[in-house]
């Protein structure tokens, strides 16, 4: 024990000396991991890191802390991110096996085991191994040849190995709803609709309620719309999916229908997931003003899924968004797929004054009365707020330039903002007025004549 000390106490003094010394950082927090002295290690890793953020070897010992401290997940976003890479050590595939196993998710647990000991055989560990199921250590982990599947094969496989497909990642968002400044009645829909079958799976199940469907969101761009979805993942711990239509469609026949299946099978196998598809109408768009049949197909492929013909969409919760829900097929409308359609109006004076809060986090500012802000910018979306910070912080460092001296934001600077900045959704309620007055023969936007007070 006497030698341990002084071991330590001669690497503490050496890296006290020479700081950036990685290698000898990296031996002095094996050294304390190993004896217990966790939160000491996990300390002088991150310290580590500040130098060399990119040290996949410092990465790894950092969520070897976490996992010592408890924090699985935490430990999980770090080696996740680190499996990902094709150099990965086979000691990140080990830990991950280990830190998913404690999740519960074998499946995932034993694919990523079966790496680790394919890399290093000197690895295995027969508890671990017994634990997942796993009867032959070193069985190969299941990918085949590029020459023996084409590029679709290797998508689903994959998908059938629980890896996200190419050009997905999943995430878990660490925003929630107390993030979300108003919007109450769209979180009371989104609550109803997503989290509480979540929540209470027996007593939704008891009901005869499936876990999953999906929740169309319509209104003007800049609304927060995909912050809403990313927040929604983030009060259920599910993993998020960002679905852009560049990620789907591809020129050659047949590939969009595909990677849209693969990325339906992904997320069924890592339930609950959130599905999000921004600019849902441009996959969704009406078949009948196309003219050939590659859109009709990867429409009919999307239904499909939504319906879950094939597989189980149990825990699966696909979240729409589009600025012009006029254009998206109606079929998609059909219960069963986006059976809640959700307008999403510019945020009202509460939701105002807390955007506002957040966009001027962080940045000098002399009692800010954001309610009086909030009550001078009406019709104003997210994005036109962030405009109005940033024509006063602009201002502000205008003169700050010219007198050599910063000053702070102040409620008049903001209010000046504010009256550069136009309403971006006036166009978008222009043409939203007409569908509403003249193309509502189901009601579908009778949000927005109350909103507008037509009705």
């Amino acid at each position: 024990m006497s030698n341990d000390h002084e071991v330590l106490t001669g690497l503490r003094e050496a890296l006290a000396f020479s700081p950036e010394n990685l290698p000898l950082r990296r031996q002095l927090a094996h050294m304390l991991l190993g004896r217990g002295m966790v939160d000491e290690a996990a300390q002088l890793v991150r310290e580590g890191l500040t130098l060399t953020a990119e040290s996949e070897q410092l990465k790894l010992l950092l969520a070897r802390c976490f996992e010592r401290q408890g924090q699985t997940a935490e430990a999980l976003v770090v080696v996740e991110d680190l499996a990902k890479r094709p150099d990965a050590e086979p000691g990140t595939h080990l830990l991950l096996a280990r830190l998913l196993m404690k999740r519960g998710e074998l499946d995932r647990a034993a694919t990523a085991y079966r790496r680790a000991i394919a890399a290093d055989p000197a690895l295995a560990d027969e508890t671990l191994a017994e634990a997942l199921g796993v009867t032959d250590a070193n069985d190969a982990d299941g990918d085949a040849s590029d020459d023996d599947v084409d590029e679709f094969g290797r998508v689903l496989l994959r998908a059938d190995e629980k890896e996200a497909p190419a050009g997905f990642e999943m995430e878990k968002p660490s925003t929630s709803f107390a993030d979300v400044g108003g919007m109450e009645a769209l979180k009371d829909e989104i609550r109803i609709k997503i989290i509480e079958p979540i929540r209470n799976v027996e007593l939704y199940a008891a009901y005869g309620k499936a876990v999953g469907g999906g929740i169309l969101m319509y209104g003007p761009p800049g609304c927060g719309k995909t912050y809403l979805a990313r927040a929604t993942a983030g009060e259920i711990d599910a993993g998020f999916i960002a679905v852009g239509i560049h990620d789907v469609l591809d020129m050659y026949l047949g590939q969009s229908e595909q990677r849209l299946h693969a990325l339906f099978e992904y997320a069924r196998q890592h339930t609950p997931c959130v599905l999000f598809f921004d600019e849902v109408d441009a996959l969704g768009a009406k078949r009948t003003d196309m003219a050939g049949s590659a859109g009709r197909q990867v429409i009919n492929q999307f239904l499909s899924e939504l319906d879950g013909v094939k597989s189980s969409n149990d825990g699966v919760l696909v979240l729409g968004a589009t600025n012009a829900p006029w254009h998206l097929d109606s079929a998609f409308r059909r219960p069963g797929r986006f059976d809640r359609i959700l307008f999403v109006p510019p945020p009202d004076e509460t939701a105002r004054a807390e955007t506002l809060r957040v966009l001027m986090k962080g940045k000098p500012q002399d009692a800010v009365d954001f309610e009086a802000v909030a009550r001078k910018t009406p019709h104003l979306s997210g994005a036109d707020l962030k405009a109005v910070v940033d024509v006063a912080v602009e201002a502000k460092l205008r003169d700050a330039m010219k007198s050599g001296r910063p000053t702070p934001v102040s409620t008049k600077d903001l209010l000046r903002g504010a009256k550069a900045v136009k309403p971006s959704t006036r166009e978008w309620f222009a043409t939203a007025r007409n569908y509403a007055l003249y193309s509502n023969e189901s009601g579908l936007y009778d949000d927005i004549l109350t909103y507008m007070k037509l009705k």
